[in-house]
């Protein structure tokens, strides 16, 4: 690695560092003060960020990007209108820094607060999807925390664009213009150098492939909250209604196939399979969607392509999806929790004690019950936009809002208390 590239990287955390120190002391109103204007900003600029988006998409091609990457990539009048909306809707949200977790008074009269605190420094590795670095930067910054983003180079045109005009918006609301950086190389070295300095930044996230996490978890020196590939299910129990069974099916991986909640796998009981296999193929196929499946699937649809072992385990992004035929609740949750990446699961069924089995069983960051599992989405739970959605069990798990970008630490008020 040369010296430039190092004293580069280094320079970035020092700055962002220095500006988590500010960020940290920032009035709530400041901070959405900022999400406001930014918000304004990139509606009033968005012939400016669909320029820089043009350039991207042009060069799409060369990178070899599926159709579902592109449409990712692309962003129109009404996605730059919905990126603002986000903004927006961070800012309408409690603040979390400095609210009291639990209070206590001791005997002895010292009053202890847990309060919530900013985790620091965010070097934040992503895919290439542009709404996702102002995303990034708003829920950072609105907990307090300053952020390096390390987004695509498929988006490097997008996401500067709009860093850009968040920086701007930071210089008129008195927030440190630092809390914000997008690394401007796009060297794949500078993420390994960014890795090493644990002095400087207290948390890396990846958001992408298995291979960048993997890479990320294996280099970083200082912690990591992981966001594995979303391998999601859902399992059509024998009581599930026909109607509702075919329509959850069909949001789960058709409403928007190339992101994470996206659904990959159906499994079917059996008692049901003979009736409702057909239907919920047919109106798969109709979208486009190519099925592959066991042999008992392949024995109800002949259409449907044998699928491999590995089919079970992929996560497609894209029109394909595989199907799996079992003789009980328990065997559709170890079928999951074997081929599963512990994203999002989703179980169709009219019998309380099959959906009490399988929230209990399936070991996935968030699991539902007659619903599609498109909804595992910081928004749609209320949290505003996420940083990403956390396969881990350490920290944060699920969509990490604003509170799972805190950490906390103890205020503690005496009288003159001294320890005998």
């Amino acid at each position: 690695m040369s010296t430039d590239l190092k004293s580069y990287c280094l320079e970035v955390a020092q700055r962002a560092k220095a500006a988590a120190a500010e960020l940290a002391v920032a009035t709530g109103q400041q901070k959405n003060d900022w999400l406001y204007e930014s918000a304004a900003l990139l509606r009033s600029s968005a012939d400016r960020i669909q320029t820089a988006n043009a350039l991207d998409l042009a060069a799409a091609p060369g990178f070899g990007l599926t159709d579902a990457q592109v449409d990712r990539l692309r962003l129109d009048a009404a996605r730059i209108d919905g990126i603002a909306s986000a903004l927006e809707d961070i800012a309408k949200l409690p603040d979390p820094i400095g609210s009291v977790i639990d209070s206590t008074v001791r005997p002895n009269g010292l009053a202890i607060n847990k309060v919530r605190v900013p985790l620091g420094v965010v070097f934040f590795i992503y895919e290439s999807r542009p709404n996702v670095t102002a995303d990034a930067a708003a829920i950072c910054t609105k907990s307090g925390n300053a952020v390096i983003l390390r987004g695509g180079k498929e988006a490097f045109h997008s996401s500067s664009a709009i860093v850009k005009l968040l920086n701007e918006s930071a210089k008129s609301t008195q927030l440190p213009v630092d809390a914000v950086q997008l690394v401007s190389v796009r060297d794949r070295e500078a993420v390994g150098h960014f890795l090493q300095l644990s002095d400087f930044i207290d948390v890396a996230i990846p958001r992408g492939g298995e291979g960048l996490i993997r890479r990320v978890s294996a280099e970083a020196k200082m912690p990591v909250i992981k966001h594995f590939d979303g391998n999601c299910h859902v399992f059509v129990d024998r009581s599930a209604d026909p109607d509702m069974a075919e329509a959850i099916v069909v949001n789960s991986k058709c409403q928007r196939m190339g992101v994470c909640n996206a659904c990959e796998s159906l499994v079917i009981h059996s008692a049901v399979a003979d009736t409702l296999l057909p239907r919920i193929a047919k109106a798969l196929t109709d979208k486009g969607i190519e099925i592959r499946g066991d042999s008992r699937a392949q024995a109800i649809v002949s259409s449907i392509a044998l699928a491999t072992d590995e089919d079970f385990r992929t996560e497609y992004l894209g029109p394909t999806i595989s199907v799996k035929v079992v003789d009980s609740v328990r065997e559709a949750i170890d079928h999951i929790n074997e081929y599963g990446s512990g994203h999002s699961d989703a179980i169709v069924t009219e019998s309380l004690t099959a959906a009490n089995e399988f929230t209990a069983r399936v070991d996935s960051s968030a699991v539902f019950v007659n619903a599609s599992t498109r909804f595992n989405d910081g928004g749609e739970f209320g949290l505003g936009a996420e940083i990403g959605i956390s396969t881990d069990r350490f920290h944060a798990r699920g969509p990490c809002g604003l509170n799972e970008l805190t950490s906390y630490k103890y205020v503690v008020h005496g009288t003159g208390q001294i320890r005998s």
